[in-house]
């Protein structure tokens, strides 16, 4: 095992956040109740931390006792907030990165004006990035990558196929769940379009979110044209007078 994260893609080292400095990490439920209370939204949407801890420990005891790969498809690929042994270029067949993720709870978007994030979805393919994660962390840190993801109705933990340069490797990864009230597969281009434009909330705009992305991905060097092509539209649709 190498003792250097990035070995097999040196190019990637100063691309990704430091884990260990990541605000992410000092993330507390009582910090976004208190953010979520100041802009008069409601605090029942999300999982309390017995619940969130309780779902880990149970899934944590079903690993089988060994590293874990870790498949990230939008922000975790630069800001992970955990730690990692390693990292490589990973693509998953019969998965898309889908803008299908509604905002309504304070983070980029409200009930009133929704903002939209991206979701791993069905779809005809999604490059991301690998982290594998040694067995002797996962207590830690994938605790820090669970809270974060497993916050709220969301997304599905499952364990899928990933395409490598040094072959196929099985990872972790979090996949929209079709029966979240925030997951709309059925959106509308024009709505995609429009809650992007207009979402906001504590942590920025749904553009912020999104030309964050495409800039991102340019200097992973990560290909997605949806990505691309949506950004434009957003802008377009800014444009309009």
């Amino acid at each position: 095992m190498t003792s250097d994260p990035f070995i097999h893609h040196p190019a990637l080292r100063g691309l990704i956040a430091d884990p260990f400095g990541s605000g992410w990490r000092r993330f507390t439920m009582a910090e976004l109740d208190a953010r979520l209370t100041a802009m008069g939204l409601p605090t029942d949407w999300h999982y309390a931390e017995d619940q969130i801890r309780a779902a880990f420990d149970s899934y944590l005891a079903q690993l089988p006792d060994q590293d874990l790969w870790i498949f990230a498809y939008g922000s975790l690929m630069w800001d992970p907030g955990f730690g990692f042994a390693e990292v490589r270029y990973g693509a998953v067949p019969g998965f898309g990165r889908r803008f299908i993720l509604k905002d309504i709870h304070g983070g980029r978007g409200t009930a009133d004006r929704p903002g939209l994030m991206a979701a791993l979805d069905q779809g005809q393919g999604c490059n991301g990035l690998l982290f594998r994660m040694a067995r002797a962390d996962l207590a830690a840190e994938l605790w820090m990558l669970w809270r974060r993801e497993m916050l709220a109705p969301a997304y599905l933990p499952v364990l899928i196929p990933v395409d490598t340069a040094r072959g196929a490797v099985t990872a972790l990864t979090f996949v929209a769940d079709p029966a979240a009230p925030v997951l709309d597969r059925r959106l509308s281009r024009a709505d995609q379009v429009r809650f992007i434009a207009t979402g906001v909330g504590f942590l920025g705009t749904s553009l912020q979110y999104l030309e964050n992305i495409a800039a991102q991905f340019a200097a992973l060097q990560i290909d997605d044209p949806e990505v691309t092509d949506l950004l434009a539209e957003v802008k377009a649709f800014l444009a309009v007078p």
